[in-house]
């Protein structure tokens, strides 16, 4: 979701402004450092041939398995909050040209993110996606699943928009890709701002929340980590997967299939958010569904089929709209939307629901409505510009 319209910066195009929605509640990738691998070790001299080694030692008993945690029903509001890829080099990100005021309103930085994520955890939030929510219904929509959760727990969806790595992204500050690193782990590929790559688990909100959850597993219900959604336009997770005429096509193709393999595995999700990343209040019916349909065939055999749709700009259709429909009709019965509060209704087998942005212009203008999660000057990095 994003409500500024360079979301669809094409080379050359000019910023002219950047709209306000929420006021009121609002390829492989090159290797720079890795674990060492086992060929990785220098050849051995031949020796003469040592004494017996005595018996080993037996192995260390393993640690007993932690208690069962007991879980209790829970009946109470479900927030999600939602955030854009991450700002891992400010000073490209806030140099004063003519996107800097929207990186400042629409994005964090890892600092923001860190803290925010600290205070998730202190204030007893645990990540849940929405398979813990919802359940297929034998008509084909969804019903109503019993949540349970440990003691004093809430439940948290955490979602992240246009995860794609678009070009005016990887010039302003971002990272350029998700990759699959030697280790298993996902991580990130950029280039600093000398030009020099750099792999990192640390500077953006998937490797991140993937060490916080393994460091702390009571942050997250059955592995959940959270929902990414995604457009077509340039591609996915930086792959350029919209072009088959592109060098390097097949192999950008085989490297996002893995990433979103490896995503899956490790307890993320995906949504569409529009092939186009167009405004589903302002196009016809008929723009909705090809912009639809082009997402199911150019993304869908990456992620998957998701029955979730996320909406751009957070632009909802309204209830009784034909646009609903459409939507339904092409398998998404989750339709999230934007909204200061935590909104949740299941009606006629799908769902509607909205979702808290997370930004700098929630930091400044909605600090009140995110103290139940975390307190604005309190997480705010000092790298942002005076205002």
């Amino acid at each position: 979701m994003e409500r500024m319209r360079w979301y669809r910066l094409v080379p050359g195009a000019l910023l002219i402004g950047l709209a306000v929605l929420l006021l009121a509640g609002v390829g492989t990738s090159v290797m720079v450092s890795r674990e060492p691998a086992p060929w990785d070790t220098a050849p051995v001299r031949p020796e003469p041939a040592p004494d017996p080694a005595p018996d080993p030692a037996p192995d260390p008993a393993p640690d007993p398995a932690p208690a069962p945690v007991t879980l209790v029903p829970y009946d109470g509001p479900v927030e999600h909050i939602f955030f854009h890829p991450l700002i891992v080099y400010p000073e490209l990100a806030f140099d004063g040209d003519g996107l800097s005021g929207g990186y400042d309103d629409w994005f964090v930085t890892i600092k923001e993110f860190n803290r925010i994520i600290d205070s998730l955890y202190r204030s007893n939030y645990i990540l849940v996606d929405y398979g813990a929510l919802f359940a297929d219904s034998a008509d084909g929509g969804l019903e109503h699943k019993p949540l349970a959760l440990p003691p004093g727990k809430k439940p948290l969806i955490l979602s992240i928009d246009d995860l794609n790595y678009y070009q005016y992204m990887r010039e302003n500050g971002n990272a350029y890709k998700l990759i699959v690193d030697t280790d298993g782990r996902i991580k990130t590929y950029s280039l600093n701002p000398a030009g020099e790559p750099v792999i990192s688990a640390e500077n953006e909100i998937v490797p991140i929340v993937d060490e916080f959850v393994r460091r702390h597993s009571d942050f997250s219900l059955n592995g959940a980590k959270g929902v990414i959604a995604l457009t077509g336009y340039e591609g996915i997770l930086g792959y350029r997967t919209n072009d088959p005429s592109a060098p390097g096509y097949a192999q950008d193709v085989r490297d996002a299939l893995a990433v979103a393999k490896r995503l899956k595995e490790t307890g993320w999700s995906f949504a569409s958010h529009g092939w186009g990343h167009l405004d589903a209040v302002k196009i016809s019916p008929d723009s909705l569904a090809r912009d639809t349909r082009r997402w199911k065939a150019e993304v869908e055999p990456l992620t998957g089929p998701t029955p979730i749709y996320i909406y751009p700009f957070g632009a909802a259709a309204a209830r009784g709209d034909e646009k609903l429909k459409i939507l339904r009709d092409h398998g998404f019965r989750i339709l999230a939307g934007v909204g200061p509060n935590p909104f949740l209704d299941l009606q006629d087998g799908y769902v509607l629901t909205e979702r808290r942005h997370i930004d700098g212009f929630a930091f400044r203008e909605q600090r009140q409505q995110l103290l139940p999660f975390f307190d604005a000057n309190e997480v705010i990095d000092e790298i942002r510009p005076a205002r």
